[in-house]
């Protein structure tokens, strides 16, 4: 049957509430509160609902107001509405808030679309299509009392993240979406796809997605970490890239880059990613991604950065994102130290070798 032509059941007439601010899927779609506020009993609802009917329960408590298959649209409302705590119907005995028809207010509290749903939503095109996911996830606190059923798969976290609004969907931002989408995946490849195209595509920084992968426990998984290294190696070839962008497009010195400095026959100092030997000014990208082994990592960073401080070495740290966002500020940092160098003793010699 193409329900597409068939004409849309009107919930019945006596109800006491418009129904005018409703987008179009949420008439489509609805629940148990909002069919009884309209004055829908439930006993009528399921018999809507019997084979044959207009109607069809498409999850506990939500009824899907035409026959035949949901769209994608309707399966997400349809899961959101199951999930969350519904604010488009008051609980009984509190009057209607005068803002209970905005169209601009949230209408799923505590809910939100997460895993492959939400990267396609936020448009990765390496996420799969809607209609092709077996089942939604969307993620709640964690102690609400609601279990996975049908298409809905309920993932639970401690602290909900704000949600971004995507086609008026309440949606994972994309770091929290991707662990959530990993923490179900097996195949290498296609977490090395999503991971890179999150990352390349700007939705987010590496550091981000690896923070969210490592509280989610994911990163004792060997096909996880794979994908996290060839990841940060990505992100730092871009942060060079950046970098060297920086200081043609804002006309500071050439450095010399990807160096190493040693002390003259003595020890190892480090590499560094840029350094202006006459003004003894180093920059050094701070990749570090949140790890186990995050501590020892800056322990590390502020260990060489002490050692080449002793020495009259000045090291500017920029992070990738700074790098992205507020590259004229990063700038006119690295150019002050520069400035700068003039004023102070001169530095002790060292060795600058190719890296």
């Amino acid at each position: 049957m193409n329900h597409h032509n068939t004409p849309l059941p009107q919930v019945p007439s006596a109800s006491p509430r418009p129904v005018r601010h409703l987008s179009d899927v949420q008439r489509r779609v609805t629940t148990t509160g909002r069919l009884r506020s309209q004055g829908v009993a439930p006993a009528e609802a399921n018999e809507q609902c019997r084979p044959g009917g207009p109607w069809q329960q498409i999850l506990p408590g939500v009824y899907l107001l035409h026959p035949g298959p949901p769209t994608s649209e309707e399966r997400l409302h349809a899961v959101l509405m199951y999930a969350g705590r519904d604010t488009a119907t008051p609980p009984p005995a509190v009057p209607a808030q005068p803002d209970a028809g905005d169209p601009h207010r949230p209408l799923y509290k505590e809910a939100m679309i997460t895993g492959l749903a939400a990267l396609n939503l936020h448009g990765l095109s390496s996420a799969p299509p809607l209609l092709s996911l077996e089942h939604v996830d969307v993620l709640v606190p964690r102690l609400r009392r609601l279990r996975s059923t049908g298409c809905a798969h309920v993932v639970r976290t401690g602290t909900l993240p704000t949600p971004d609004q995507v086609t008026g969907v309440p949606v994972a931002p994309v770091p929290r979406a991707l662990a959530d989408a990993v923490a179900g995946l097996t195949d290498a490849g296609t977490v090395q796809r999503l991971l890179s195209e999150a990352v390349r595509g700007g939705h987010c920084e590496p550091a981000a997605v690896v923070r969210e992968l490592n509280d989610a426990k994911l990163l004792s998984r060997p096909h996880v970490v794979d994908a996290v290294d060839s990841l940060l190696a990505e992100g730092r070839a871009f942060a060079e890239d950046r970098l060297y962008t920086m200081v043609c497009e804002y006309g500071l010195p050439d450095p010399v880059w990807n160096v190493d400095l040693r002390l003259p026959g003595g020890p190892h100092l480090g590499g560094l990613d840029a350094y202006w030997p006459e003004q003894a000014v180093a920059v050094e990208l701070d990749t570090r991604a949140p790890r186990q082994d995050e501590d020892a990592l800056w322990s590390e960073y502020a260990r060489k950065r002490e050692h080449l401080e002793r020495l009259g070495i000045t090291v500017v740290y920029i992070t990738p994102k700074k790098l992205r966002d507020t590259m004229e500020q990063q700038a006119a940092v690295v150019r002050t130290a520069l400035m700068a160098s003039g004023d102070r003793d001169p530095a002790a010699y060292v060795v600058v070798l190719p890296r």
